[in-house]
């Protein structure tokens, strides 16, 4: 499902960025955003990570409910989405071959981070709001997302190890602190 609206106005229009909680209503807009990410990934050589339906409305609706679901807009315009969860994530407890930077400090975790095609420096302005929120922001990864990889280290994210879904997939798991 392709988008309906202009990537070259979001492009010419950069400064107008706002960050909103989601609503049912968007589910749409929001299903068609990962799916121009998950085309992104292909491109990219990422096969496997978001296939079978993921995420599913059930799964995007649930994180609504939590209110931890947000769209970014730039000019009114849907380009992005994500998950900033502010409470302890079940699958981040253990970490393997490494440690976190910080395991005392609440965290924010980022989960399913998805832009249009042709919007660039979403990931930065999410990463840059998500530690106005919290103090500590951890994030995982396929390994095959080496375009992720490459953002949190820009952002000044420390690979901290591998943790493992509920299914028992493994994650490389990064974190960062705020500046006090």
């Amino acid at each position: 499902m392709a988008h309906q609206y202009s990537t070259n106005y979001v492009q010419l229009h950069r400064d107008a960025l706002t960050i909103r909680l989601s609503a049912e209503t968007d589910l749409p807009v929001m299903q068609a955003i990962f799916a121009e990410a998950k085309a992104k990934m292909r491109k990219a050589g990422n096969l496997t990570q978001w296939t079978g339906g993921y995420p599913s409305d059930d799964i995007l609706l649930q994180d609504m409910r939590r209110g931890f679901s947000y769209i970014v807009e730039r000019d009114g315009v849907p380009v992005a989405t994500f998950v900033l969860a502010e409470c302890e994530d079940p699958t981040y407890r253990v970490i393997y071959d490494g440690a976190w930077l910080d395991d005392i400090l609440p965290y924010g975790t980022i989960h399913r981070i998805a832009s249009i095609e042709g919007v660039h420096g979403i990931v930065d302005a999410v990463i840059a709001w998500s530690l106005k929120r919290v103090r500590s922001l951890r994030v995982d990864t396929h390994r095959d997302n080496l375009p992720m990889q490459h953002i949190l280290a820009k952002n000044g994210f420390s690979y901290c190890g591998i943790i493992y879904l509920l299914d028992g997939s493994p994650r490389l798991a990064y974190q960062k602190l705020a500046c006090p």
